[in-house]
């Protein structure tokens, strides 16, 4: 690169620095901050499209799955060191109007219809202080898992004790049950991911955890004693087919499953996604 060139890139990034600075300042104040009209029209003209276009087209995909926990050290516990995501951040102590608002104002409109305490419902008061929540994003390569935790005031951040009682034996089959489906990678072998995946657990005090067969079994005792290759329920119908899977409870009681996608299924959803990559990319 020539002295001149050099000069005329610091120069570029200087005056750009001096624009964002001038900007921020402008935004701090309380005062609008006037671009060139050029930039104005070019910038009015590239947000106007994305924004008129369908609900779909303005997204970038999921983000994040939340879980509401009951003992936040033994979630984080789990999902950082047995399944090995990283924490991203975390915040808490929320409290105050605008959190009730955000979170629980279709709760409270609830209770006031039926005549009755919110709290009877389930509801914390945010808003007056008396709960708290606390929050946890933990990355995993392709999407991220929030933990978060309401407990009372006079409870520690990351404790065992939460506002609310957990809902017990919850089926997949009940309406509005979510569940959280990791992604095992093709060359390891399912049958031992699952069982390793349980002695671990078991090891850290997390009895939860346990995977079904697909065996039936009638007690505790039967689903431990089954064979090993009854872990994996292998899906051979199209348009399944390839899809290798397991159902498992995570130590909160909440629903996980673990996936492998071959052959036939995993095409397929290759192709589905190069067709919607290459339709975004005509917008």
């Amino acid at each position: 690169m020539t002295e001149v060139n050099k000069d005329a890139t610091a120069l570029g990034r200087r005056d750009m620095l001096h624009a964002a600075g001038a900007a921020i300042l402008a935004g701090a104040a309380g005062a609008p901050f006037s671009a060139p009209a050029q930039a104005q029209s070019s910038a009015a003209s590239s947000s106007a499209t994305p924004s008129r276009a369908s609900l779909g087209a303005r997204l970038q995909g999921v983000q994040h799955f939340g879980l509401t926990v009951q003992n936040m050290e033994r979630a984080y516990e789990f999902y950082t060191q047995v399944l090995g995501g990283t924490e991203v951040f975390r915040h808490g102590d929320f409290s105050g109007d605008a959190v009730q608002n955000t979170l629980l104002a279709d709760q409270e409109i609830v209770a006031n219809e039926l005549g009755v305490n919110p709290r009877t419902i389930g509801v914390p008061d945010l808003r007056g202080g008396a709960q708290r929540l606390d929050v946890r994003f933990i990355q995993f390569d392709n999407v991220v898992i929030e933990l978060l935790q309401y407990r009372d005031a006079d409870q520690p951040m990351g404790g065992p004790k939460a506002f609310a009682e957990p809902v017990q034996h919850m089926s997949p089959a009940f309406p509005r049950m979510m569940h959280i489906c990791f992604h095992v990678r093709d060359d390891i072998d399912f049958n031992q991911f699952i069982t390793d995946l349980e002695a671990e657990s078991a090891r850290r005090g997390m009895t939860q955890v346990r995977a079904n067969r697909i065996i039936r079994v009638r007690s505790e005792a039967e689903r431990k004693a089954a064979p090993q290759s009854s872990n994996t329920n292998k899906v051979t119908v199209a348009p399944s087919d390839g899809w290798e899977l397991i159902y498992c409870k995570g130590p909160e009681g909440e629903q996980l499953e673990f996936v492998k996608a071959l052959g036939p299924v995993k095409q397929r959803f290759a192709n589905t996604l190069a067709s919607r990559q290459k339709a975004r990319a005509g917008l």
